[in-house]
């Protein structure tokens, strides 16, 4: 696996725990907190992570898209 594609699988799944986490959010559970919360660097070394995969996504999103980058 090469390096782009590495950091591409990370940042989706970082991407997919942030997501769920709002959801739970939504319902009153923090699920970073709950997993990461003892050890608050920790917690915020998380979202600093899904925030950063975001914003790599959408930089990066329409030439891995198959949909998107499409003409």
């Amino acid at each position: 696996m090469d390096y782009q594609k590495l950091l591409h699988v990370a940042a989706v799944l970082l991407l997919f725990v942030g997501g769920i986490n709002w959801l739970l959010f939504a319902f009153g559970y923090n699920l970073v907190t709950l997993v990461f919360g003892s050890v608050p660097m920790l917690e915020t070394l998380v979202y600093v992570l899904v925030g950063l995969s975001a914003l790599y996504l959408l930089v990066m999103h329409k030439g891995d898209c198959k949909v998107c980058g499409k003409k």
